[in-house]
């Protein structure tokens, strides 16, 4: 697992380590029962507070996906995949916003939009 920070992101640095560390749970990098690095180390390692690195943990484990065992550390959740769904769900939705926001400058259509879509579709 690579955590890449960015200043010039825009978002919080703990959002930015939330982020990474889900994409690797749902894309099955880090699998069910995965040890996670301690809030230390990954501190440590990106050079940031651990206060930043503890609010990315437990964001994780508040939206399930890990979980903390005392003394021991926080280890990757069992997969929801009703979660995990969600997660996709709201992916898409963010790419169609995104599409819904460049259309007009390009002046294309809903129709215009549904063929690119069919003819992508068909190509992968």
């Amino acid at each position: 697992m690579n955590i890449i920070i960015s200043n010039a992101n825009g978002k919080p640095i703990y959002e930015q380590i939330y982020t990474q560390i889900k994409s690797c749970i749902i894309s099955g990098e880090l699998a069910e029962g995965n040890i996670l690095p301690s809030i230390r180390s990954l501190a440590k390692d990106l050079r940031i507070s651990v206060i930043t690195t503890k609010r990315a943990y437990d964001e994780l484990e508040k939206d399930g996906f890990i979980f903390t065992v005392a003394s021991k550390g926080c280890y990757v959740a069992e997969k929801n995949t009703e979660l995990i769904r969600e997660a996709h769900l709201r992916k898409i939705e963010e790419h169609m916003r995104k599409i819904i926001e460049l259309a007009p400058s390009c002046k294309l259509s809903d129709k215009d939009i549904i063929e690119m879509f069919r003819i992508i579709q068909k190509e992968e």
